[in-house]
C-alpha cells in the first residue's frame, strides 16, 4: 500500500488487504463453528468444547506482544504469509485426522494464524491512513470482516449437513490457500514506518498499561471481544442443547454477521451523532441485555432477532477501538499496542470458555449467559465513566 490515502482512493487501496482478510476470516469463522460442532458430534462434553474454544487463544495470549513488536520492525509481508499458511494447516488437520485431540491442535493453529494476520493487517492500515481517514479505513475493513462473519458459519453449517464434518474442513482450507496466492501474486506494497524498527520495542509493556487512556481502551475492547467470542461459543452449544440443526445454528450465526455488515454501512451516520466512547458504552449495555434474554427462548425467529441485535451492537465497535489504539499508542509502537490488546483479549478467551463451559455443564447454559450479562453490565458502568472524562 502507499502513503496515507485520500477518501476517494481508500477503498481501492484497501481492496487487496480486504480480500486476504475475508478469505482467511472465512476459514476462521467457519472453522470455529465447525470445530465446536465436530467436537459435539464426537461426544465431547461441554467443558471439553469450552477447552477447545479456549485453545484458539492460547498461543496468541502468550505471543501477541512479541509478534506485535516484530510486525513494527518488519512490516506486513512476511508475517501475513506465515499467518495465512498457519491458518491453512489449522483447518486441514481435522479433515486428515478426525479426533478431539486433533481438533484441539487445529484450534491452536487456526487461532494463532488468524490473530497474527489480524494484527498485521490492522497495523498496516493504521500506518497507511491519517487521523481523518483512519476510522473510515477501519470501517471498510470491518465491512470485509462482516462479509466473512456472515458467510463462514453459514457455509460451515450447510456443508456439515450436506457433506459431513471432514469434507467441510477440506472445503474451508481452500480459502487461506487462495489468500496466500493473493499475497504472493499481488506483492502488496506497504506503508513506510513512522519510527525506526529499533524504537518500537525499546519501551516496556507496563508503559502502555500505565497510560490511563491506553488502559481504558484495553479494558473495554477486552470486554467487547469477550461478548463477541462467547457468542460464537455459547450459541452453538445452546443450539445443540435445544435440538437445532447445524444449518439453523449456522443461520443464527450468519444473522449476527449480517447485522455487523448493516451497522458498519451506517457508521458515517453514527459518527455524526456518537463519539468513540459513547458508541462503546451503548454496545456493552445492549450486548448485556441480549445475553440476559437469549437462554429464555427456544423460538428460532426470536433467536435470529437477538443475534441480529447483538451483531448491530458489537459490529459498531471495532472501527472505533482500532482507531483509538492508533490515536493513543506511542509513535512506532502501534503493533506492540495491538499485541498488548490481543494478549488481554486472548487471556479472557482462553479461560472464559473453560469457565462458562464448566458452568454450563454444572448448572445449565442459562446461568452461563446471565453471568456474562452481569460482567458486561459492569463494563457498561466503567465505560460510561470513561466517556464522561474523555
Amino acid at each position: 500500500m502507499n502513503s496515507p490515502a485520500t477518501p476517494p482512493s481508500l477503498a481501492r487501496q484497501l481492496l487487496p488487504l480486504m480480500a486476504v482478510m475475508v478469505l482467511v476470516h472465512l476459514a476462521f469463522t467457519g472453522g470455529r463453528v465447525a470445530l465446536s460442532l465436530y467436537a459435539i458430534a464426537l461426544h465431547a462434553p461441554t467443558v471439553v468444547v469450552g477447552l477447545q474454544v479456549s485453545l484458539l487463544s492460547v498461543l496468541p495470549m502468550l505471543l501477541s506482544v512479541r509478534l506485535g513488536r516484530w510486525i513494527d520492525r518488519v512490516g506486513m509481508q512476511r508475517p501475513a504469509r506465515i499467518a495465512t499458511a498457519i491458518s491453512a494447516v489449522g483447518v486441514a488437520l481435522p479433515a486428515l485426522w478426525p479426533s478431539v485431540p486433533v481438533l484441539c491442535l487445529a484450534s491452536m493453529l487456526l487461532g494463532s494464524g488468524f490473530m497474527l494476520l489480524h494484527m498485521t493487517v490492522y497495523n498496516e492500515v493504521g500506518h497507511s491512513t491519517t487521523d481523518e481517514t483512519r476510522v473510515r479505513a477501519f470501517t471498510l475493513l470491518a465491512l470485509a470482516f462482516s462479509t466473512s462473519t456472515v458467510m463462514g458459519p453459514v457455509i460451515a453449517g450447510i456443508a456439515i449437513d450436506g457433506i459431513g464434518h471432514r469434507w467441510t474442513f477440506a472445503l474451508l482450507v481452500l480459502f487461506p490457500l487462495l489468500a496466500l496466492a493473493v499475497l504472493v501474486a499481488l506483492r502488496i506494497r506497504v506503508a513506510p514506518r513512522n519510527a525506526p524498527g529499533g524504537v518500537a520495542g525499546a519501551g516496556q509493556v507496563m508503559d502502555l498499561l500505565r497510560n490511563p487512556r491506553m488502559r481504558a481502551v484495553f479494558i473495554v475492547s477486552g470486554l467487547l471481544s469477550m461478548g463477541w467470542d462467547m457468542f460464537t461459543f455459547m450459541v452453538p452449544v445452546q443450539g445443540a442443547r435445544i435440538g437445532l440443526s447445524a444449518s439453523t445454528i449456522g443461520l443464527i450465526m450468519g444473522c449476527f454477521g449480517v447485522a455487523t455488515f448493516v451497522v458498519r454501512l451506517a457508521m458515517p451516520v453514527l459518527q455524526r451523532h456518537l463519539n468513540e466512547w459513547q458508541t462503546l458504552t451503548i454496545s456493552l449495555g445492549v450486548t448485556a441485555a441480549v445475553y440476559l434474554l437469549f437462554p429464555l427462548t427456544t423460538a428460532v425467529p426470536l433467536l435470529l432477532a437477538l443475534a441480529f441485535v447483538n451483531g448491530l451492537s458489537l459490529g459498531s465497535t471495532q472501527p472505533m477501538v482500532m482507531s483509538l489504539v492508533h490515536q493513543v499508542a506511542p509513535p512506532g509502537r502501534s503493533g506492540e499496542a495491538l499485541g498488548v490488546r490481543a494478549t488481554i483479549m486472548n487471556a479472557s478467551q482462553v479461560f472464559l470458555p473453560i469457565l462458562f463451559g464448566g458452568l454450563g455443564s454444572a448448572a445449565g447454559m442459562g446461568p452461563a449467559f446471565w453471568t456474562l450479562a452481569a460482567i458486561l453490565s459492569g463494563g457498561t458502568a466503567y465505560a460510561r465513566r470513561v466517556s464522561r472524562d474523555a
